[in-house]
């Protein structure tokens, strides 16, 4: 029986679901060959997250702006560890709560919570278009942040008059050495690889990254180019097109990444 991948190498840069993901594509036939770009592991220091954690249950936020599903969850852990989840949860439900995007309210239906607002677009500039319709002066807003700081997300809640109080509960760091890495470019520049999938920036950055420290910039130019790129959705898309890389497949609606694969799917069918 054929199925709809057999015969197609697909590189993956995914960490965290790495194993799902790949099994998704090789029940379809696919090769998979897995270069995972980053680890996701807890904010080395805990004292500022429990700080942010317990001006949430004193309710000292009007508002909390979740950006990611993964900093709730990791919140959540240091939460539980310290003893005070479930009234972590209980101010949460007192609370105002932006979400950017689909994960986050995945994260907040798992604890039964629905959010107040969720943004128009997974983007900063979608979460900013919610809040110009808000009045802010001289509230109080708590604000997750993923791997860097959010200038632009920061700037316009002060020029709102908001005070602004943020939180990383979590950072990347590379879970593949340069050298697997390297071989990756490698095997893109042959044109060995079908489709490199992405599903997020912070991957598209170390993939350049390491391009970059082994002066391998042309080889990876030249193979993305040779090769479709697959993105997880419009944000991670445009991401990839600021850097010079073309996108193939990413879906409109529905970034998760059953929905990702189903278009790959297609995509080679056709």
């Amino acid at each position: 029986m054929t199925r709809s991948l057999d015969g197609c190498t697909i590189a993956l840069a995914e960490a965290r679901q790495l194993e799902e993901l790949a099994q998704m594509l090789e029940s379809e036939g696919a090769a998979t060959l897995r270069c995972p770009m980053l680890s996701i592991l807890d904010a080395p220091d805990p004292a500022p997250v429990l700080a942010w954690l317990r001006q949430l249950c004193a309710d000292r936020f009007a508002y909390v702006i979740l950006m990611t599903g993964e900093a709730l969850r990791r919140l959540l852990h240091f939460a539980e560890r310290d003893g005070c989840r479930d009234a972590c949860i209980a101010a949460l439900a007192r609370t105002k709560v932006l979400v950017r995007g689909p994960k986050p309210v995945q994260v907040l239906k798992e604890i039964g919570l629905l959010p107040t607002r969720v943004a128009p677009t997974p983007t900063t500039e979608g979460v900013i278009a919610v809040l110009r319709n808000e009045s802010l002066q001289g509230l109080t807003v708590g604000v997750t942040l993923y791997g860097e700081p959010n200038p632009l997300l920061e700037q316009f809640l002060i020029s709102a008059g908001a005070y602004v109080h943020t939180v990383m509960p979590y950072i990347y760091a590379p879970a593949t050495d340069d050298d697997r890495v390297a071989d990756l470019i490698a095997q893109l520049e042959r044109g060995a690889v079908d489709v490199m999938l992405f599903t997020s920036s912070a991957q598209v950055d170390r993939l350049y990254e390491v391009a970059e420290r082994r002066g391998l910039q042309d080889a990876l130019r030249n193979g993305l180019a040779r090769t479709r790129i697959a993105a997880v959705g419009p944000v991670l898309a445009e991401h990839l097109r600021q850097r010079g890389a073309k996108v193939d497949i990413c879906p409109e609606q529905g970034f998760v990444m059953k929905n990702l694969v189903q278009h790959i799917k297609r995509a080679l069918a056709g």
